[in-house]
């Protein structure tokens, strides 16, 4: 006969998933099949997939984006860095060179949000702010090492050889 503790240890899980469903698992990941294309409500027109007046197209699940508009415009330095949600771009760009601009998910892989980010270039890291909705957790800018939840998918570019036009293919 098993002792009070042991049997709560065994019965009490199998009751919580029971009573609690898959979701419970689930409350704190990632989804992996992020939604990348453009979002209306973002703070761009992106009608149809494309806004070229905010100076990107969407097409073919690849992001055209002209680096010459002012809305870019934080990607002209290396190290420069933004968040592309209020375009209704769901991706992070950060420029690492002078011919490389990596694009990463704008999702958090611990909680999901989308809006909180800084960039902490001494780590090479980006941050989920609490201060914005996050919950401060770090995840590097290399596309593999893990943070809390896992790593920042990162995606495929290539920057025109004038360097005024970036390739993002999803």
């Amino acid at each position: 006969m098993k002792d009070r503790r042991s049997f709560l240890k065994e019965v009490c899980p199998t009751v919580a998933f029971a009573f609690f469903g898959i979701s419970f698992l689930e409350a704190c990941s990632s989804d992996t099949t992020d939604d990348l294309t453009p979002n209306p409500g973002g703070g761009g027109n992106t009608g149809g997939g494309t806004s070229q007046d905010n100076g990107f197209t969407f097409s073919n699940n690849t992001y055209t984006i002209d680096l010459a508009h002012s809305n870019f415009s934080q990607l002209s330095q290396e190290g420069g860095w933004m968040n592309a949600q209020s375009l209704g771009i769901p991706l992070l760009f950060l420029r690492v060179s002078n011919n490389d601009i990596n694009a990463y998910t704008n999702k958090c892989p611990h909680q999901g949000v989308q809006t909180a980010w800084t960039y902490q270039s001494d780590l090479n890291q980006f941050k989920c702010q609490a201060s914005e909705g996050g919950h401060d957790n770090t995840y590097s800018d290399d596309g593999k090492t893990p943070g809390e939840g896992g790593v920042l998918v990162d995606y495929v570019t290539s920057l025109s050889e004038d360097g005024k036009t970036l390739t993002v293919n999803l």
